[in-house]
């Protein structure tokens, strides 16, 4: 691609020499000015050349019909994991929806493989038609109260920010460890601050707190899930990614807190999305599409979608149609119902009408480092699932799932005794829950219970269990909780529905227990068959494995699950099952 400062650009600009293209008769949606402007924009080398009324040659002249031209899409925040598939199975769903770019936090890998996981991902993602950025993973663990397949120090992330793709220090979960001043959290967040921006993630933090957090020079956030949340936050500087991903929603409520005065401090990001909801529903489309449904400005949803992300992120080449930066632009029909007709990268015409058009991507990588990445405890049988009751307590700790929201509830519950045993009651919801040591490094198993799930016979397991990505299982029964969990030993990860002693259905995630090796088509299809698993079983839920995948984080109050046993998030306890 050319540089900004070429002699032909600069011709090209001045409108002295032939552009690549030029877009003519569009209305061009300016995210500086919050204007749509009825001009033509040339391209050449791969950047805007100029945006202007004047006449302008070109080797092919795109007459836009009256449609809108807009800057592409820009992801600030999300794990390419979450979408079980590799990079480039990623790029052929997603830039159809009109994303041309993405900060990906490759810390689901890391937490299982370490600095290769990362590697892979990173190699993965060169060629492809869209600008992949990478945040360096921060918390690898997220905290002290799991185990996960490896740990990273600052040491370890640094030879990371030599690579121009890396942006920013990621998500800073550990956030207890920032504003007590841990000296070893603080190490990471002096690194990020030396070579790029630092990503936060605080859900509810608030007040002194809050304040000592943002003094650390952590700068973003997006576990906001009220619009006064996010109100204090940008009030102390923060930028505030408004996400709408799988397992958590929360535009409709943080959409009250953007105006035209602060909404500058605002962006988009998916965080988790899964395949079928990606391929079905869309990407950031979907939600600038949600946002202007529920009342935002369509052009200030835009610049939120592109420009703010780049600002954020110090990339002044992408977010905008603007002379020097990347042609990097969707075309679309309807100002209030955002649906990409054509996706530019670069200039190039890369996806036509929801489809990529023909062209030749990178393979995947030969050595695909993280198979056989499941490692049971020895010895593994139901009994390792029994609770033996210790004090006959009448009430026990029981974590509230939610199917929209990241956040649990603790709740106090009579329990269900069968031979000394605490055990499942499903007439009540009540379903046994377990998180699985599965990398090798431990044989912890932790053990509680959860509602929310709603099914009455079965089990649900998923090598997909943030942030250490040990096996989690729930059920109603440990025979069917040990066959799903062998189930997914024997593939190498994935996620599996089981019912009377058989495995109704399973989504093989082979690399690293979190990622298919299959091409899309083939990953969203089997997650569709599992999902028909999930109907036999009669679990209510639309996708169970998205909230199961989050029951394991311990930093994200307030009752949590993980293979060293029940914590509680808010104050930083591992606590009994009984009251």
């Amino acid at each position: 691609m050319i540089l900004r400062t070429s002699p032909e650009l600069m011709a090209v600009a001045r409108g002295d020499g032939l552009a690549d293209v030029v877009f003519v008769n569009g209305r061009v949606v300016n995210v500086f000015t919050r204007r749509i402007e009825e001009v033509s924009v040339s391209v050449f080398g791969g950047r805007i050349a100029g945006v202007g009324d004047w006449v302008i040659d070109a080797k092919e002249t795109v007459d836009l019909g009256g449609k809108y031209l807009s800057p592409g899409f820009i992801d600030a925040h999300m794990h390419v994991e979450s979408t079980m598939m590799m990079p480039r199975e990623f790029v052929s769903v997603a830039a159809p929806h009109g994303t041309t770019g993405v900060v990906f936090d490759p810390h689901e890998i890391a937490n299982v493989l370490g600095m290769p996981g990362i590697k892979l991902l990173m190699d993965a993602s060169v060629g492809l038609p869209m600008n992949i950025m990478f945040s360096a993973s921060s918390c690898v663990p997220s905290s002290r109260f799991e185990n996960s397949g490896a740990r990273l120090e600052a040491n370890d992330l640094e030879p990371m920010f030599d690579d121009p793709r890396v942006v920013a220090l990621a998500e800073m979960m550990n956030y207890p460890g920032v504003f007590l001043g841990d000296e070893s959290v603080l190490a990471k967040v002096r690194l990020g601050l030396d070579r790029a921006v630092v990503d936060g993630h605080c859900p509810g933090l608030s007040g002194a707190e809050l304040g000592a957090y943002v003094a650390s020079g952590v700068s973003s956030d997006h576990e906001c899930t009220t619009a006064a949340e996010a109100i204090e936050k940008i009030g102390l500087g923060m930028q505030v990614f408004v996400r709408e991903g799988s397992a958590a929603r929360n535009v409709e409520a943080l959409i009250p807190a953007i105006n035209d005065a602060n909404a500058s401090r605002f962006c988009f990001c998916t965080d988790d999305r899964h395949p079928g909801d990606l391929h079905r529903q869309g990407h950031i489309d979907h939600v600038v599409r949600k946002a202007i449904g529920l009342g935002l400005d369509p052009v200030t949803a835009i610049a939120m979608a592109s420009l703010h992300v780049a600002d954020h992120y110090r990339q002044p080449d992408l977010g905008a149609i603007a002379p020097g930066r990347r042609a990097d632009l969707i075309v679309f029909d309807d100002l209030d119902d955002l649906r990409p007709s054509s996706v530019y990268f670069r200039g190039a015409l890369i996806a036509c009408d929801g489809l990529m058009v023909e062209m030749e991507l990178p393979g995947l990588p030969e050595d695909l480092v993280g198979r056989g990445s499941v490692k049971l405890p020895a010895g593994f049988m139901s009994e390792s699932l029994q609770i033996p009751v210790k004090t006959a307590s009448k009430l026990i700790r029981v974590i509230e799932a939610s199917s929209d929201q990241l956040v649990t509830g603790e709740l106090h519950i009579e329990p269900r005794i069968e031979n000394d045993c605490y055990v499942a009651d499903p007439s009540r919801d009540l379903l046994k829950l377990a998180v699985i040591a599965r990398h090798g490094t431990s044989d912890g198993i932790g053990l509680g219970f959860v509602t929310g799930f709603g099914f009455k016979n079965g089990a649900l397991a998923s090598t997909v269990g943030h942030d250490a990505h040990n096996l989690a299982v729930v059920g109603t029964n440990d025979a069917d909780m040990v066959i799903a969990a062998r189930a997914l030993e024997e593939c190498g990860g994935g996620q599996c529905v089981v019912l009377d002693g058989k495995v109704l259905a399973l989504l093989g995630l082979p690399i690293a227990g979190l990622i298919s090796d299959q091409e899309a088509m083939g990953v969203i299809e089997q997650q569709d068959a599992l999902l028909v698993g999930v109907r036999s079983i009669g679990c209510p839920v639309d996708d169970p494995f998205m909230p199961l995948s989050f029951l394991p984080l311990p930093v994200i109050p307030k009752l949590k699950l993980t293979d060293l046993g029940l914590v509680d998030v808010e104050k930083q306890l591992i606590v009994e099952l009984e009251v």
